[in-house]
């Protein structure tokens, strides 16, 4: 009896033992404290520094992108209102010359800024078909006459854009899906400004309304004014005597050595945006002397008209 009592004791012993042990064992725990430190509004006093507004290049506008997403941009001289638009390279590679003279016209107005009368601005697009024009030199950039392949057969492909449309038969003057270039026939896109090249032109005319607009082509030899079955303004006329005069090409009332669809300075004419069409005389030179002489004379008669 005695002995398990003993036992019974001992037994007891041992369990408070482990109760007092497991109990020492089991640490506290601990909430994990929230970190987050909520924000604070701190009221504003007036004297902080402002927020610079994004920096605008007035020097350029990116009209648009072509077929195959090459930008077609508008380089900008003098900051006047009364804007005169010149655009090359609407037939791309075929017309290169055209390209190398928008170039140095460029050149020309960046060294002379005294050449845009106060009031007046000329805006200068020296590629409107980059993708007719890469196809044939391989740059849209500025590029030498060594980089042209000699003769014009090499050159014919660029005259259109990527998905062989002539941009120059796809504006809104009597539009035709198939149009003619001398006896072949080409194709004037699927409607009149089906094309993203003619689509940036037109966008940029309408919002910024040029007082007038010369394209350059080549090759003919001359002055011509524009219109839409609504007869040829009198500021056109005056436009197309001017350069003419000063520049030594003949001046020509419209374009008839063949059927014209889809034209884009009588599509300018049908909007009543004096324009003229300068055909180079070649499809290799730039005649840069007559044409700054022309580019002159517009620039007087732009900054006198009312």
């Amino acid at each position: 009896m005695k002995n398990a009592i003993i036992v019974v004791i001992i037994l007891i012993v041992l369990g408070a033992g482990a109760y007092f042990i497991s109990q020492r064992g089991a640490e506290p725990v601990t909430p994990t404290p929230n970190t987050e430190v909520p924000p604070v509004s701190i009221p504003l006093t007036g004297n902080e520094p402002a927020v610079p507004a994004p920096v605008v290049d007035k020097t350029k506008t990116v009209l648009g992108q072509s077929t195959e997403g090459r930008d077609i941009v508008a380089y900008h001289y003098g900051e006047g209102t009364k804007e005169l638009l010149l655009v090359g390279g609407i037939h791309g590679g075929y017309e290169w010359n055209t390209v190398v003279l928008a170039y140095e016209l460029m050149d020309y107005l960046m060294a002379t800024p005294t050449a845009v009368p106060a009031g007046l601005k000329v805006s200068v697009i020296p590629v409107m078909n980059p993708d007719g024009l890469f196809k044939t030199v391989g740059t849209t950039d500025k590029f030498t006459k060594e980089q042209v392949p000699t003769g014009t057969d090499a050159t014919v492909p660029g005259r259109f854009n990527a998905k062989n449309v002539d941009l120059n038969r796809n504006f809104d003057c009597d539009w035709q899906a198939e149009g003619k270039w001398q006896n072949k026939t080409v194709s004037g896109g699927t409607a009149a400004f089906s094309e993203p090249e003619s689509v940036a032109i037109k966008n940029y005319v309408e919002a910024n309304k040029p007082a007038a607009v010369v394209v350059y082509y080549s090759a003919a030899g001359g002055v011509f004014a524009s219109n839409c079955h609504n007869g040829v303004p009198a500021a056109t006329t005056a436009l197309t005597n001017e350069y003419a005069k000063a520049s030594g090409y003949p001046a020509y009332k419209e374009f008839n050595f063949y059927e014209i669809t889809g034209d884009m300075v009588n599509w300018l004419a049908k909007i009543n945006v004096p324009a003229i069409s300068i055909l180079l005389t070649n499809h290799t030179d730039t005649e840069l002397t007559k044409n700054k002489a022309g580019l002159e004379a517009i620039l007087k008669t732009l900054a006198t008209a009312e």
